[in-house]
């Protein structure tokens, strides 16, 4: 029998599910992609159904499969990525979802977040996990989700349900409620994983009241999560890769190296930067965060998260009807030379790193009575860039290793325009690579390195190819003087408030 040619890489993203097929050279043979509904019960509060997570990621794994004309016997393994800290608690048992998840946007845990800080606990979490005292992490959502729903927390502690970030439910689904386990770079997203230690806090635990019978096993990035069992046409291939969306994307930019560094633009954006083999503590709000875990061994990153990316475009089109399409944005901002003076803060569910403001919300400044939809479509594409640039510049206060590039994928980047904005903000080359799917990519090339598919990790570096690098040409004075009234703006979408009130 002949040797199998493909990897199959599931990325359940905040959205939509993708999944996509890839051949040795880590090209994508096939893809197919689903959206599926928000739900947002109450403000600050952003939940989806975890049947639609499942549902939709199982369709596009078949659809992708019939569209690249494989069966199973061609698949060599399965990768997966996910969006991080998204929250899900179920039955044992069942398998029925005791609630709907709760996404990483979600700010319903603000004040216990507050709380826990007005108590002196941050730097405690922050020594350990490398993360601040913010809704946006797993913990404090499922210790909400242990406290509300009735009589949950007294049958976790017995051992009947079982959380999991959206990697975990998948792992679950997919091997038919056989394997209960997460990754080390997912784990790293939940406020409750020491990173020095490598496995779960009791301290943490028991502060947050989480009972460690609820608890995923953790285990390496690139290894056995067993076989799929629960969907026919995919019976049998081994799960072998599986890594949080970020890190996905920073493994199949081939970023190996400490130093290296990619900003991924979808519907947040992230930009990570190789630490090496020790963790390194952020003076300027930053994450320390897991990159991945290979053989036992422990990589890590700074990270920077901005809530609200290429959402923005989102809203554009969905919430304000000024698009049809997306894609269409970059046109509309076209139409004007420059902003005009108008900057959009989107602070929807308020401000990321390096700010850490729960309680900011979105602010448009410097509007007149000539400004157009066009000036507001640049300003929303430039907030884009304007955040990632306060990212960058917090990792390098830092970091003493000057970056020498940026490597870049997502969505967003096949804006042209936009990708010349951010070198000329950021002052170093804008590198986009010729597959920009890279957060499947990375999911791939970590299945494909436990079964033998790619040898090493160097082999995975020879395939790493640029498409195109944006230098910056813009005078560094006008930079200056652009990111000043970005600046200023952020602060008028400040709250007053202490973060995370």
């Amino acid at each position: 029998m002949s040797r199998p040619r493909f990897v199959l890489a599931l990325d359940q993203g905040t959205t939509s599910s993708r999944a996509l097929v890839f051949d040795r050279r880590g090209r994508p043979r096939a893809a197919a992609q689903q959206e599926f509904p928000q739900h947002f019960p109450r403000p600050g509060w952003v939940e989806h159904d975890p049947h639609d997570l499942w549902e939709t990621t199982r369709l596009t794994a078949l659809g992708a499969l019939a569209r690249a004309d494989l069966t199973a016997r061609d698949l060599a393994a399965l990768g997966l990525t996910n969006q991080r800290e998204t929250t899900l608690l179920w039955d044992r048992r069942t398998g029925r979802p005791l609630h709907r998840a709760i996404a990483w946007q979600d700010r319903r845990t603000a004040e216990l977040c507050a709380q826990l800080r007005q108590s002196g606990r941050e730097p405690l979490f922050r020594r350990r996990t490398g993360l601040l005292l913010d809704p946006y992490f797993s913990g404090t959502k499922l210790a909400w989700l242990l406290d509300h729903v009735p009589g949950a927390r007294r049958r976790a502690e017995r051992g009947e349900l079982a959380f999991g970030t959206v990697d975990t439910w998948l792992i679950w689904q997919l091997t038919g409620g056989a394997v209960h386990a997460t990754d080390a770079s997912n784990a790293s997203r939940t406020l409750l994983f020491n990173l020095r230690t490598g496995d779960w806090d009791d301290t943490l635990l028991n502060i947050l009241r989480i009972p460690r019978e609820v608890l995923p096993e953790v285990r390496d990035s690139s290894g056995a999560f067993g076989e799929v069992t629960a969907v026919p046409a995919l019976r049998g291939v081994p799960i072998t890769g599986v890594a949080g969306d970020q890190q996905a994307a920073l493994f199949g930019q081939a970023c190996f190296r400490p130093g290296m560094a990619k900003n991924t633009y979808g519907t947040g954006c992230f930009l990570l930067l190789h630490t090496g083999d020790r963790p390194v503590a952020s003076r300027h709000q930053l994450l320390t965060t897991v990159a991945w875990r290979l053989g036992g061994r422990l990589e890590y990153a700074l990270e920077g998260s901005v809530f609200i990316g290429g959402a923005v475009v989102q809203w554009l089109r969905d919430g304000l009807g000024l698009i049809a399409r997306s894609a269409d944005v970059e046109k509309l901002a076209a139409r004007v030379p420059d902003n005009g003076g108008v900057y959009l803060v989107p602070a929807f569910a308020g401000l990321g790193a390096p700010h850490w403001d729960a309680a900011a919300r979105g602010t448009i400044v410097g509007l007149t009575r000539g400004s157009t939809a066009g000036h507001l479509a640049r300003a929303a594409l430039e907030s884009i860039a304007y955040q990632s640039a306060d990212l960058l510049a917090a990792m390098r206060a830092d970091c003493a290793r000057p970056l020498r590039e940026l490597r870049v994928d997502g969505g967003a980047v096949v804006n042209d325009a936009l990708m010349q904005f951010q070198a000329d903000l950021l002052r170093v080359p804008v590198v986009r690579p010729r597959t920009t799917e890279t957060t499947a990519l990375g999911a791939a090339y970590l299945a494909g390195l436990a079964t033998g598919f790619w040898k090493n990790r160097a082999e995975i570096s020879a395939l790493w190819q640029a498409e195109r690098t944006f230098a910056a040409s813009m005078k560094p004075a006008a930079a200056a003087r652009l990111l000043a009234a970005w600046h200023a703006a952020v602060g008028r979408a400040k709250s007053d408030r202490p973060r995370g009130a």
